[in-house]
């Protein structure tokens, strides 16, 4: 069985929870999912069977989407609601609408975040997590990340509240930490402040639409009716250039040869292409880092 299955993660369970059930009712152990969402978000979690999870890493460092409240008023050792509270502030004013417009604006386009100390990122060969729980503090490595929009979710023109919640989308890249993001948009309205909720509502391609929940999954199975519910591989390719070549030509590219540049359509601005023939993917190709004029497969999808 090879394909993308787009499920609909639970409260509750960890992607790798889920990797796992699936690995148990589909009865393959080929299974893997792609980008971690903490136990308390639900959202879209594509997961990838047997010949799919070549192409897991396409759909990682596609552009997510989230829908996410944020609480002005207290801030907590998680960053989310599931922490202990570290800080609290009363809110005596008003806060204005556009108060919060210029602060979304402000955090539109490249940012740079540090990951909170409750995350997976590895520091010395352990997850932040882990030094977290044994409340050791380390120096966490920054990183720069892309907000391509926020949106508020809220028409109210003040807010008011000794605590005060509302709600935001976001579109981000890869690696955007929506825990921080909520906590610095606090911070900038100049209150200590946490994520209260999330959920991802696309990942890649995949939008919530496309997904199903554990309890369809188990009556797809229960109906044979899986390949309704299973996407092609392909739709992971979607972030890439697409390449359609000759029968000739394809039986190269399945034994992973180097071509030549002018063997195929190849634009000078792409950094790797997904080669098809027939409308199925067969390779993803790159030019060649030592040898100019030439491509050299990355990925060998089909044999």
């Amino acid at each position: 069985m090879d394909g993308i299955l787009p499920l609909w993660k639970p409260q509750g369970m960890t992607s790798h929870d889920c990797v796992f059930k699936v690995r148990k009712l589909l009865k393959m152990k080929k299974v893997g999912h792609t980008g971690t969402l903490d136990p308390d978000v639900t959202g879209v979690l594509p997961i990838c069977l047997g010949r799919a999870t070549k192409v897991a890493e396409y759909i990682t460092n596609a552009g997510k989407e989230y829908e996410g409240e944020v609480t002005l008023g207290f801030s907590t050792t998680t960053e989310d609601s599931s922490g202990e509270v570290v800080e609290e502030k009363t809110i005596n004013k008003a806060i204005l609408r556009s108060e919060i417009m210029d602060v979304l604006m402000e955090l539109t386009g490249e940012i740079t975040q540090t990951p909170p100390m409750y995350s997976a990122v590895k520091v010395g060969g352990k997850r932040l997590y882990e030094y977290a729980r044994k409340g050791i503090s380390v120096e966490r490595p920054s990183r720069t990340v892309q907000i391509y929009r926020i949106d508020l979710l809220d028409d109210r023109t003040q807010f008011e509240g000794e605590t005060i919640s509302f709600r935001f989308r976001v579109q981000c890249s890869k690696g955007t930490y929506i825990r921080t993001l909520a906590v610095t948009i606090g911070e900038r309205l100049g209150y200590p402040a946490h994520m209260s909720f999330l959920t991802r509502i696309s990942s890649g391609s995949f939008t919530k639409e496309d997904c199903v929940t554990f309890a369809e999954l188990e009556e797809h199975i229960h109906s044979n009716s899986l390949e309704t519910v299973i996407l092609p591989l392909e739709r992971g390719l979607n972030s890439l250039p697409k390449i359609e070549i000759s029968d000739k030509l394809a039986e190269k590219v399945k034994n992973g040869a180097v071509l030549p540049k002018d063997s195929l359509p190849w634009n000078e601005s792409f950094t790797e292409a997904a080669i098809f023939h027939d409308h199925q993917a067969i390779a993803i190709y790159r030019p060649h880092q030592d040898k100019p004029g030439l491509l050299k497969p990355v990925k060998v999808l089909y044999t």
